[in-house]
Protein backbone atom coordinates (compact mmCIF):
# COMPACT_ATOMS: atom_id res chain seq x y z
CA UNK A 1 0.00 0.00 0.00
CA UNK A 2 1.15 3.43 -0.12
CA UNK A 3 -0.34 6.04 1.96
CA UNK A 4 -0.03 9.45 0.43
CA UNK A 5 0.23 12.51 3.10
CA UNK A 6 0.26 16.23 2.24
CA UNK A 7 0.46 18.88 5.00
CA UNK A 8 -0.97 16.70 8.35
CA UNK A 9 -3.54 15.32 5.75
CA UNK A 10 -3.93 11.81 4.23
CA UNK A 11 -4.79 12.37 0.84
CA UNK A 12 -4.28 9.23 -1.01
CA UNK A 13 -4.22 5.19 -0.09
CA UNK A 14 -3.51 2.71 -3.01
CA UNK A 15 -2.41 -0.51 -3.28
CA UNK A 16 1.13 -0.99 -4.53
CA UNK A 17 3.83 1.66 -4.92
CA UNK A 18 3.11 4.87 -6.15
CA UNK A 19 6.08 6.90 -7.27
CA UNK A 20 6.88 9.84 -5.62
CA UNK A 21 7.37 13.16 -7.28
CA UNK A 22 10.81 14.62 -7.14
CA UNK A 23 9.68 16.99 -4.21
CA UNK A 24 8.07 14.31 -2.04
CA UNK A 25 9.50 12.39 0.61
CA UNK A 26 9.86 8.82 0.73
CA UNK A 27 9.29 6.91 3.87
CA UNK A 28 9.75 2.95 3.40
CA UNK A 29 7.58 1.29 5.97
CA UNK A 30 7.27 -2.00 3.03
CA UNK A 31 8.64 -4.31 5.73
CA UNK A 32 6.09 -3.07 8.64
CA UNK A 33 2.72 -3.39 9.43
CA UNK A 34 1.60 0.25 9.11
CA UNK A 35 -1.53 1.16 11.62
CA UNK A 36 -3.59 4.07 12.74
CA UNK A 37 -2.15 6.29 15.52
CA UNK A 38 -3.16 4.42 19.04
CA UNK A 39 -5.30 5.70 21.37
CA UNK A 40 -5.44 5.22 25.78
CA UNK A 41 -9.14 6.44 26.71
CA UNK A 42 -7.71 6.73 30.65
CA UNK A 43 -4.61 8.63 31.26
CA UNK A 44 -3.17 10.52 34.33
CA UNK A 45 -0.19 12.29 32.39
CA UNK A 46 0.65 14.03 35.73
CA UNK A 47 1.70 11.42 37.89
CA UNK A 48 3.56 8.06 38.05
CA UNK A 49 2.21 6.11 41.50
CA UNK A 50 5.23 5.06 43.41
CA UNK A 51 5.38 5.26 47.12
CA UNK A 52 6.38 9.01 47.48
CA UNK A 53 3.15 10.05 45.62
CA UNK A 54 0.37 10.68 48.54
CA UNK A 55 2.97 12.85 50.20
CA UNK A 56 3.00 15.00 46.87
CA UNK A 57 0.08 16.13 47.39
CA UNK A 58 1.59 18.09 49.84
CA UNK A 59 5.06 18.84 48.90
CA UNK A 60 4.22 19.71 44.73
CA UNK A 61 2.69 22.99 43.42
CA UNK A 62 0.98 23.12 40.02
CA UNK A 63 4.72 23.99 38.13
CA UNK A 64 5.97 20.19 39.53
CA UNK A 65 2.73 18.64 38.30
CA UNK A 66 2.92 20.46 34.72
CA UNK A 67 6.33 19.84 34.09
CA UNK A 68 6.24 15.74 35.45
CA UNK A 69 3.17 15.85 32.73
CA UNK A 70 5.11 17.19 30.32
CA UNK A 71 7.79 14.49 30.27
CA UNK A 72 5.05 11.86 30.39
CA UNK A 73 3.44 12.65 27.50
CA UNK A 74 6.51 12.76 25.16
CA UNK A 75 7.11 9.29 26.19
CA UNK A 76 3.72 8.59 25.54
CA UNK A 77 3.35 9.83 22.13
CA UNK A 78 6.90 7.92 21.11
CA UNK A 79 5.32 4.76 22.66
CA UNK A 80 2.95 4.89 19.95
CA UNK A 81 -0.37 6.63 21.17
CA UNK A 82 -0.65 9.80 19.49
CA UNK A 83 -4.35 10.49 21.29
CA UNK A 84 -5.26 10.45 24.94
CA UNK A 85 -8.03 11.23 27.22
CA UNK A 86 -6.81 12.38 29.99
CA UNK A 87 -8.88 11.58 33.33
CA UNK A 88 -8.45 13.54 35.89
CA UNK A 89 -5.13 16.38 37.15
CA UNK A 90 -4.65 17.99 39.79
CA UNK A 91 -4.56 21.89 38.95
CA UNK A 92 -5.87 22.12 35.01
CA UNK A 93 -2.26 21.09 34.73
CA UNK A 94 -3.52 19.00 31.49
CA UNK A 95 -5.26 22.04 29.82
CA UNK A 96 -1.78 24.41 29.88
CA UNK A 97 -0.30 21.10 28.13
CA UNK A 98 -3.16 20.31 25.60
CA UNK A 99 -2.64 23.97 24.65
CA UNK A 100 1.48 23.52 24.38
CA UNK A 101 0.95 20.43 22.51
CA UNK A 102 -1.54 22.43 19.88
CA UNK A 103 1.08 25.38 19.96
CA UNK A 104 4.26 22.95 18.96
CA UNK A 105 5.93 23.71 22.34
CA UNK A 106 5.62 21.06 24.14
CA UNK A 107 5.71 17.26 22.57
CA UNK A 108 2.98 14.90 23.45
CA UNK A 109 0.10 13.17 22.34
CA UNK A 110 -3.09 15.30 21.27
CA UNK A 111 -4.88 15.46 24.68
CA UNK A 112 -8.76 15.07 25.74
CA UNK A 113 -8.62 16.16 29.08
CA UNK A 114 -11.14 15.77 31.88
CA UNK A 115 -8.80 18.36 34.13
CA UNK A 116 -9.75 18.04 37.60
CA UNK A 117 -12.64 14.95 37.91
CA UNK A 118 -15.40 15.65 39.71
CA UNK A 119 -16.32 13.93 43.17
CA UNK A 120 -18.44 14.12 45.85
CA UNK A 121 -17.47 15.34 49.81
CA UNK A 122 -15.20 11.95 51.08
CA UNK A 123 -15.73 10.43 47.57
CA UNK A 124 -13.04 9.41 45.61
CA UNK A 125 -12.50 12.42 44.04
CA UNK A 126 -12.02 14.40 47.08
CA UNK A 127 -8.31 15.61 46.83
CA UNK A 128 -8.64 16.04 50.75
CA UNK A 129 -9.48 12.40 52.17
CA UNK A 130 -6.71 11.58 54.41
CA UNK A 131 -5.57 15.11 55.47
CA UNK A 132 -5.63 16.42 58.94
CA UNK A 133 -8.65 18.68 59.50
CA UNK A 134 -7.20 21.54 59.90
CA UNK A 135 -5.57 21.19 56.46
CA UNK A 136 -8.52 19.50 55.31
CA UNK A 137 -10.57 22.72 54.46
CA UNK A 138 -14.00 22.28 52.52
CA UNK A 139 -13.52 22.07 48.99
CA UNK A 140 -16.46 22.59 46.33
CA UNK A 141 -17.13 22.66 42.76
CA UNK A 142 -14.17 24.62 41.87
CA UNK A 143 -12.44 21.90 43.28
CA UNK A 144 -14.34 19.15 41.63
CA UNK A 145 -16.28 18.34 44.82
CA UNK A 146 -20.01 18.61 44.86
CA UNK A 147 -23.14 17.90 46.50
CA UNK A 148 -26.82 18.07 45.08
CA UNK A 149 -27.73 19.33 42.37
CA UNK A 150 -26.89 23.10 41.94
CA UNK A 151 -22.81 22.57 42.87
CA UNK A 152 -23.12 19.69 40.19
CA UNK A 153 -24.09 21.73 37.31
CA UNK A 154 -21.58 24.77 38.49
CA UNK A 155 -18.80 22.45 38.56
CA UNK A 156 -19.50 21.17 34.94
CA UNK A 157 -19.85 24.78 33.89
CA UNK A 158 -16.86 26.18 35.56
CA UNK A 159 -14.80 22.95 33.66
CA UNK A 160 -15.78 24.14 30.80
CA UNK A 161 -14.72 27.66 31.60
CA UNK A 162 -11.32 25.90 32.72
CA UNK A 163 -10.76 24.53 29.07
CA UNK A 164 -11.84 21.05 29.54
CA UNK A 165 -13.01 18.91 27.24
CA UNK A 166 -14.84 16.20 28.68
CA UNK A 167 -16.43 15.46 32.56
CA UNK A 168 -14.81 12.68 34.38
CA UNK A 169 -16.99 11.47 37.43
CA UNK A 170 -16.12 9.17 40.02
CA UNK A 171 -19.53 7.54 40.45
CA UNK A 172 -17.77 5.11 43.14
CA UNK A 173 -15.40 4.87 45.84
CA UNK A 174 -11.97 3.85 44.42
CA UNK A 175 -8.56 1.86 45.10
CA UNK A 176 -6.54 4.49 45.49
CA UNK A 177 -8.38 6.98 47.50
CA UNK A 178 -7.37 7.43 50.79
CA UNK A 179 -11.26 6.60 51.67
CA UNK A 180 -12.26 3.13 53.63
CA UNK A 181 -14.73 1.99 50.58
CA UNK A 182 -13.71 0.98 47.23
CA UNK A 183 -16.99 0.45 45.32
CA UNK A 184 -19.73 2.35 47.11
CA UNK A 185 -22.11 4.68 45.25
CA UNK A 186 -21.04 8.35 45.91
CA UNK A 187 -23.74 10.19 43.60
CA UNK A 188 -27.89 10.72 44.07
CA UNK A 189 -29.63 10.01 40.84
CA UNK A 190 -30.32 13.66 40.60
CA UNK A 191 -26.43 15.00 41.12
CA UNK A 192 -25.84 12.32 37.96
CA UNK A 193 -28.76 14.09 35.95
CA UNK A 194 -27.69 16.71 36.60
CA UNK A 195 -23.52 16.67 35.53
CA UNK A 196 -25.25 15.02 32.31
CA UNK A 197 -27.65 17.29 31.11
CA UNK A 198 -25.06 19.82 31.53
CA UNK A 199 -22.33 18.12 29.90
CA UNK A 200 -24.61 17.36 27.04
CA UNK A 201 -25.41 21.52 26.59
CA UNK A 202 -21.90 22.13 26.57
CA UNK A 203 -20.84 19.49 24.15
CA UNK A 204 -19.16 17.45 26.68
CA UNK A 205 -18.89 13.40 27.16
CA UNK A 206 -19.09 11.94 30.61
CA UNK A 207 -16.46 8.93 31.99
CA UNK A 208 -17.00 7.82 34.91
CA UNK A 209 -14.74 5.59 37.17
CA UNK A 210 -16.87 2.59 38.83
CA UNK A 211 -15.95 -0.48 40.68
CA UNK A 212 -19.65 -0.87 42.56
CA UNK A 213 -22.60 -2.18 40.72
CA UNK A 214 -25.22 0.28 41.72
CA UNK A 215 -22.78 2.87 41.24
CA UNK A 216 -22.44 1.66 37.62
CA UNK A 217 -26.14 1.58 36.99
CA UNK A 218 -27.06 4.61 38.28
CA UNK A 219 -24.98 6.24 35.81
CA UNK A 220 -25.52 4.11 32.90
CA UNK A 221 -29.27 5.15 32.92
CA UNK A 222 -28.35 8.62 33.81
CA UNK A 223 -26.96 8.31 29.98
CA UNK A 224 -22.68 9.04 30.42
CA UNK A 225 -20.46 8.07 28.02
CA UNK A 226 -18.12 5.58 29.23
CA UNK A 227 -17.66 3.25 32.35
CA UNK A 228 -13.91 3.12 33.49
CA UNK A 229 -12.76 -0.02 35.60
CA UNK A 230 -16.10 -1.65 35.70
CA UNK A 231 -14.90 -3.91 38.03
CA UNK A 232 -18.22 -5.68 39.67
CA UNK A 233 -20.24 -5.23 36.36
CA UNK A 234 -22.62 -8.31 36.08
CA UNK A 235 -24.96 -9.61 33.57
CA UNK A 236 -27.60 -6.47 34.70
CA UNK A 237 -24.85 -4.02 34.19
CA UNK A 238 -23.80 -5.32 30.99
CA UNK A 239 -27.24 -5.35 29.71
CA UNK A 240 -27.92 -1.72 30.52
CA UNK A 241 -24.36 -0.87 28.75
CA UNK A 242 -25.56 -2.23 25.67
CA UNK A 243 -29.33 -1.34 25.54
CA UNK A 244 -27.72 2.88 26.64
CA UNK A 245 -24.56 2.21 24.45
CA UNK A 246 -21.68 2.75 27.19
CA UNK A 247 -18.60 2.24 26.20
CA UNK A 248 -16.28 0.00 28.86
CA UNK A 249 -12.69 1.12 29.31
CA UNK A 250 -11.21 -2.11 31.26
CA UNK A 251 -8.22 -0.56 32.40
CA UNK A 252 -6.50 -3.93 32.88
CA UNK A 253 -3.03 -2.86 33.42
CA UNK A 254 -3.87 -0.90 36.34
CA UNK A 255 -5.60 -3.47 37.79
CA UNK A 256 -2.59 -5.71 37.59
CA UNK A 257 -0.24 -3.04 38.80
CA UNK A 258 -1.88 -2.20 42.50
CA UNK A 259 -2.45 -6.14 43.12
CA UNK A 260 1.37 -6.57 42.86
CA UNK A 261 1.93 -3.60 44.87
CA UNK A 262 -0.13 -4.60 46.94
CA UNK A 263 1.87 -7.35 48.28
CA UNK A 264 4.89 -5.29 49.45
CA UNK A 265 4.87 -4.12 53.03
CA UNK A 266 4.43 -0.21 52.99
CA UNK A 267 3.83 0.79 49.42
CA UNK A 268 0.51 1.51 50.07
CA UNK A 269 -1.42 3.34 52.84
CA UNK A 270 -2.61 0.89 54.89
CA UNK A 271 -6.15 1.76 53.94
CA UNK A 272 -5.82 1.31 50.65
CA UNK A 273 -3.63 -1.85 50.82
CA UNK A 274 -6.83 -4.16 51.29
CA UNK A 275 -8.73 -2.64 48.20
CA UNK A 276 -5.74 -2.83 45.92
CA UNK A 277 -5.63 -6.33 46.70
CA UNK A 278 -9.40 -7.25 46.27
CA UNK A 279 -10.28 -5.18 43.16
CA UNK A 280 -7.08 -5.35 41.26
CA UNK A 281 -6.99 -8.91 40.38
CA UNK A 282 -10.77 -8.96 39.48
CA UNK A 283 -10.90 -6.23 36.23
CA UNK A 284 -9.14 -8.79 33.87
CA UNK A 285 -11.71 -11.61 34.35
CA UNK A 286 -14.50 -8.73 33.93
CA UNK A 287 -13.12 -8.03 30.54
CA UNK A 288 -13.48 -11.51 29.57
CA UNK A 289 -17.35 -11.16 30.12
CA UNK A 290 -18.03 -7.83 28.93
CA UNK A 291 -16.32 -8.83 25.92
CA UNK A 292 -18.05 -12.26 25.57
CA UNK A 293 -21.55 -10.27 26.04
CA UNK A 294 -20.69 -8.06 23.46
CA UNK A 295 -20.30 -4.63 25.21
CA UNK A 296 -18.59 -2.04 23.39
CA UNK A 297 -14.94 -1.64 24.22
CA UNK A 298 -12.58 1.02 23.93
CA UNK A 299 -8.69 1.05 25.39
CA UNK A 300 -8.03 2.40 28.46
CA UNK A 301 -5.12 1.76 30.43
CA UNK A 302 -5.22 4.14 33.25
CA UNK A 303 -1.54 4.92 33.03
CA UNK A 304 -0.06 6.99 35.72
CA UNK A 305 -0.78 4.31 37.95
CA UNK A 306 1.28 2.10 35.69
CA UNK A 307 4.79 3.41 34.30
CA UNK A 308 4.19 6.10 31.29
CA UNK A 309 5.16 4.40 27.93
CA UNK A 310 4.08 1.09 29.19
CA UNK A 311 0.57 1.79 27.73
CA UNK A 312 0.60 -1.18 25.12
CA UNK A 313 1.21 -3.84 27.86
CA UNK A 314 -2.89 -3.23 28.16
CA UNK A 315 -2.70 -5.52 25.05
CA UNK A 316 -1.45 -8.50 25.85
CA UNK A 317 -3.51 -8.59 28.62
CA UNK A 318 -6.96 -8.12 26.77
CA UNK A 319 -5.56 -10.65 24.02
CA UNK A 320 -4.68 -13.01 27.25
CA UNK A 321 -8.57 -12.62 28.44
CA UNK A 322 -10.31 -13.59 25.05
CA UNK A 323 -10.37 -10.58 22.43
CA UNK A 324 -8.04 -11.68 19.11
CA UNK A 325 -5.73 -9.23 18.31
CA UNK A 326 -7.34 -7.19 15.51
CA UNK A 327 -10.28 -6.18 17.88
CA UNK A 328 -7.94 -5.49 20.14
CA UNK A 329 -5.85 -3.12 17.68
CA UNK A 330 -9.37 -1.70 16.81
CA UNK A 331 -10.60 -0.98 20.15
CA UNK A 332 -7.17 1.48 19.98
CA UNK A 333 -7.96 2.90 16.93
CA UNK A 334 -11.27 3.17 15.28
CA UNK A 335 -13.83 2.41 18.44
CA UNK A 336 -11.81 4.95 20.79
CA UNK A 337 -12.25 7.58 17.90
CA UNK A 338 -16.15 6.72 18.19
CA UNK A 339 -16.18 6.90 21.60
CA UNK A 340 -14.48 10.29 21.46
CA UNK A 341 -17.05 11.37 18.17
CA UNK A 342 -13.78 12.44 15.98
CA UNK A 343 -14.26 9.25 13.66
CA UNK A 344 -14.56 11.88 10.75
CA UNK A 345 -10.88 12.79 11.53
CA UNK A 346 -9.22 9.85 13.17
CA UNK A 347 -9.29 5.72 13.87
CA UNK A 348 -8.66 4.91 10.54
CA UNK A 349 -5.67 5.47 7.94
CA UNK A 350 -8.51 6.63 5.38
CA UNK A 351 -8.71 9.95 2.60
CA UNK A 352 -9.21 12.96 4.65
CA UNK A 353 -8.14 11.97 7.81
CA UNK A 354 -5.48 13.68 9.69
CA UNK A 355 -1.98 11.57 9.55
CA UNK A 356 -1.70 9.99 12.49
CA UNK A 357 0.16 6.78 11.69
CA UNK A 358 2.62 4.15 13.58
CA UNK A 359 4.17 0.97 12.63
CA UNK A 360 6.14 -1.91 14.17
CA UNK A 361 8.44 -4.77 12.52
CA UNK A 362 6.67 -8.24 12.86
CA UNK A 363 2.98 -8.78 12.59
CA UNK A 364 1.12 -8.13 15.57
CA UNK A 365 -1.82 -10.19 14.49
CA UNK A 366 0.74 -12.99 15.30
CA UNK A 367 2.06 -11.37 18.62
CA UNK A 368 0.26 -8.78 20.15
CA UNK A 369 2.90 -7.81 22.82
CA UNK A 370 5.27 -6.33 19.08
CA UNK A 371 2.98 -3.14 20.10
CA UNK A 372 4.98 -2.43 22.78
CA UNK A 373 7.87 -1.50 20.80
CA UNK A 374 6.37 0.64 18.14
CA UNK A 375 9.55 1.77 15.94
CA UNK A 376 7.63 4.76 13.73
CA UNK A 377 5.34 7.21 15.27
CA UNK A 378 3.67 10.36 13.01
CA UNK A 379 1.39 12.60 14.42
CA UNK A 380 -0.56 15.14 12.26
CA UNK A 381 1.88 14.75 9.46
CA UNK A 382 4.86 15.24 11.96
CA UNK A 383 7.43 12.40 12.43
CA UNK A 384 8.00 11.91 15.73
CA UNK A 385 9.97 8.80 15.52
CA UNK A 386 11.45 6.96 12.81
CA UNK A 387 14.37 3.78 14.34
Amino acid sequence: MTIVIEDNLITRVQTGLVTPPAEATLIDLSQYTVMPGLMDMHTHLSFEHNPKTYMNQVTYNAADYALDAANFAQKTLLAGFTTVRNLGDTYNETVALRNAITRGVAVGPRIYTAAKAIGTTGGHADPTNGLAKHIMGNPGPDDGVINGVTQARQAVRQHYKDGADVIKITATGGVLSVAKNGQNPQFMDDELDAIVATAKDYGMTVAVHAHGKEGMNRAITAGVTSIEHGTYMDNEVMDLMKEYGTYYVPTILAGNFVAEKAKIDGYFPDIVRPKAAAIGPLIQKTFSLAYLAGVNIAFGTDTGVSAHGDNAQEFGLIVEAGMPPIEAILSATANTADLLNITDSLGTISVGKLADIVAVKGDPLTDITLLEHIQFVMKDGVIAKHE
